[in-house]
């Protein structure tokens, strides 16, 4: 029956670094008890204790790591491993904390600190955010290792774009190192002395974030790991709420970003078995915002995860304890807990997220293909301006209100400015990506990125798609066989847009094409037999086509026009190759009765998104039941079209543990978390009379649209008898 199923299957499950306590308890599968420090026995032991498979997390790139830094674990001082900038800072994660170069010694100095977690039973062990900072690169330890892995002396990153791209390899390759030694050291433990299968799980945002924020990780490396069973996609306002270009336009696009982040999170495990869990957050680690603007965004998330169906696991809330017992705005005159109907909302969406079924059947169409490499080419060095490069690569400076007025008003001017396209290209919008895919998306287009190494890991891997957008301006190929597999796809009958103007610094790095072909797509081009002349262009090759547009595709988010470009010639190479699709201002996806919406604002389409039906609204704390849904640009719905739906569960805020109906009365089991104004909505085969839970009398209201139940009633973290009488 919908929403019970044993918490084996893990489905749904959060992470705490407090000991339990009953109203952050969200009844869900599994919990990611973290932080390794004298409480972590306890705190394991309190949880196993309330019925929650224990997962075990800590992170790989920073953590409580003193011990190690000070000589404690083998008599050698380790700071010369933390991560530093050009000007000898170290970065941290907080005091004591830096982020850590993963040397040899640190993924041993892990291995045999995680044994105790291993001894304490845990199912599966997390090394969350292998993060190496762009900035990064300059400490002791780097620079030997530098030397090791290249035989030659280190160069600066800030002195050439080859010292740059080399620099970022690196970083990616050691965090796959330090992941793949402690795991496999661990299960080799495990194995060893308990005869277990542990497991092992990397929770790291998203490959579109990353470039954002301009820290390297290996994120489609992961596959190459045979000791990783899975990841965790950390996507959540904190990450999506980040600011990109469109229309000329500098904005917050949550759901769209995490739409594409969210997209490319489930490529990661696509074809390999493995497992991958989407993190939703209802707040998000700033606590400058209010409850509604945290509840929006929270809505805005939970929708964009939806609409890839092929994964049906969630971290439902990272940290329930500042989520459930927190003030917001924080240290502000106005601060108030989180409102009942908010709690009421989670919690039902923690138990419907546990009863959505996977879809694998769904063919994505459109992809735009990014990689790992576009990692390594997020700043540009010193040789490539006139200017001072703190003036346009700092951190701050790039993304401050101040430059990004500077840059829209000089990009109204006529002359060609090189200086400031190296300026936007290195800010954290990461414009090349979403030149690419916002003036599709926000048009209705359901675009997916692809991870671009994947067409040479799996066979078979493009074929999903029709249409694939790419662009060698933001990303570097880093093995010419790639070229081939699109190619192949290609003259296959697949449709494949490239847009660059090969311009690009980056270009010109030390890589497989260099001596032979000006830019890893003028190799493309050579395989696919075309012999683009500078202007745009559709060619036939084979049973497919190409389209190439010879533009920088940074620029396209800098005016309507810009984006109008990009549409048109979309537009023209589906037209020419026979393609049919249509814009509109949303997307639209059904699963299991469940209806999953979202309307564009921003778009050239400019119609109501509407829903007639019978339905239940399952962002309302009550599951209200209507008849009618419209849908305003920039809103997202979940509904239960109840004509299709023929479950008697409809939603529960407590996890509901068994259910049995007669024809006078109804019987359900249930726990729920503390202190929560709890609902539950069912169909029952009579018009019930009045109910009971645990003896006393409960709320109860009958809908005749529908034939719907709606139970009401306070939860306190006990068991619970509910009695529906005819």
């Amino acid at each position: 029956m919908a929403f019970i199923r044993s918490k084996k299957e893990e489905r749904t499950g959060y992470q705490s670094g407090s000991p339990y306590t009953p109203d952050c308890d969200c009844k869900c599968d599994f919990v990611m008890v973290y932080r390794l420090d004298d409480s972590s026995e306890e705190r394991i032991k309190a949880f196993r204790e309330n019925g929650y498979v224990i997962h075990f997390m800590t992170g790989i790139s920073w953590g409580s790591y003193l011990d190690y830094l000070n000589g404690d674990f083998d008599g050698r001082l380790h700071w010369d491993e933390a991560q530093e900038d050009r000007y000898g800072n170290k970065i941290v994660h907080g005091e004591n904390t830096p982020y850590m170069v993963p040397t040899i010694s640190f993924s041993d100095y892990l291995s045999v600190k995680l044994r105790k977690i291993v001894d304490l039973g845990v199912e599966a062990i997390h090394v969350e955010e292998p993060e190496f900072w762009d900035r990064a690169g300059y400490s002791p330890a780097f620079k030997k290792e530098y030397e090791m892995y290249y035989r030659e002396p280190w160069s600066a990153p800030h002195e050439s774009v080859d010292a740059k791209y080399k620099c970022s390899r690196l970083k990616a390759y050691l965090f796959t190192r330090v992941i793949d030694r402690v795991c496999a050291s661990l299960k080799n433990y495990a194995k060893i002395k308990y005869d277990k299968d542990l497991r092992f799980y990397v929770p790291t945002h998203s490959l579109l974030n990353y470039t954002q924020w301009k820290i390297v990780s290996p994120e489609g490396k992961l596959a190459d790991l045979p000791y990783v069973d899975g990841c965790i996609a950390q996507v959540w306002t904190g990450t999506s709420r980040e600011k990109n270009w469109y229309n000329g336009v500098y904005a917050e696009r949550t759901f769209e970003t995490a739409y594409l982040e969210y997209g490319v999170m489930q490529e990661l495990v696509k074809g390999t078995g493995r497992k991958m869990w989407f993190l939703h957050d209802p707040i998000e680690d700033n606590p400058i915002f209010d409850w509604d603007d945290y509840e929006k965004n929270y809505f805005k998330i939970i929708t964009a995860s939806l609409l890839h169906p092929k994964v049906n696991s969630y971290e439902i809330c990272p940290w329930p304890n500042r989520v459930f017992c927190g003030k917001y705005p924080k240290d502000s005159p106005d601060s108030m807990p989180i409102p009942d109907s908010y709690r009421t909302v989670l919690n039902n969406m923690f138990n419907t997220l546990g009863n959505i079924e996977a879809d694998d059947s769904r063919k994505s169409n459109i992809g735009i293909l990014m990689g790992d490499c576009q990692l390594y080419q997020r700043e540009y060095p010193d040789s490539e301006f006139s200017e001072k490069p703190e003036e346009i690569t700092g951190t701050v400076l790039v993304d401050s209100d101040d430059l990004i007025s500077d840059i829209a008003d000089m990009m109204k001017s006529e002359r060609e400015n090189r200086e400031l396209l190296l300026k936007y290209q290195a800010s954290n919008s990461f414009p090349g990506f979403y030149g690419l895919a916002l003036p599709l998306l926000k048009n209705g287009i359901p675009v997916r990125p692809v991870l671009i190494d994947n067409a040479r890991r799996y066979a078979g891997y493009l074929d999903d798609y029709d249409v694939l957008l790419m662009s060698y301006e933001y990303m570097k190929p880093e093995y010419p066989d790639v070229n081939a597999a699109i190619s192949e796809w290609v003259m296959r009958g697949g449709i494949l847009i490239y847009v660059g103007d090969g311009k690009d610094p980056f270009h010109r790095i030390s890589s497989w094409w260099s001596g032979k072909y000006p830019t890893a797509a003028d190799h493309l081009f050579d395989v696919l037999g075309i012999a683009p002349d500078g202007n745009d262009a559709v060619f036939n090759c084979g049973k497919g086509f190409v389209g190439v547009m010879n533009e920088n595709p940074s620029k396209l988010l800098f005016s309507a026009d810009g984006s109008k470009k990009i549409r048109e010639f979309f537009k023209k190479t589906a037209d020419i190759a026979g393609f049919r699709f249509e814009f509109k201002n949303s997307i639209v996806l059904e699963n299991g009765g469940y209806i999953i919406a979202a309307a564009f604002d921003e778009s050239t389409v400019d119609t109501a998104v509407e829903f007639n039906g019978l339905f239940a609204d399952m962002f309302t704390p009550d599951f209200k039941i209507i008849t009618n849904k419209t849908l305003n640009p920039g809103d997202n719905t979940l509904l239960v079209d109840l004509n299709k739906y023929k479950e008697n569960i409809i939603g529960t805020s407590c996890r509901i543990e068994s259910f049995e109906i007669g024809n006078d009365c109804a019987v359900i089991k249930a726990h729920g978390a503390s202190g929560l104004n709890a609902c539950m909505r069912i169909r029952l085969p009579f018009i019930p009379s009045y109910a009971q839970i645990n003896g006393d009398k409960c709320g109860l209201e009958y809908e005749s649209d529908g034939k719907t139940t709606l139970l009401m009633f306070r939860s306190e973290n006990e068991p619970l008898t509910i009695e529906i009488h005819r």
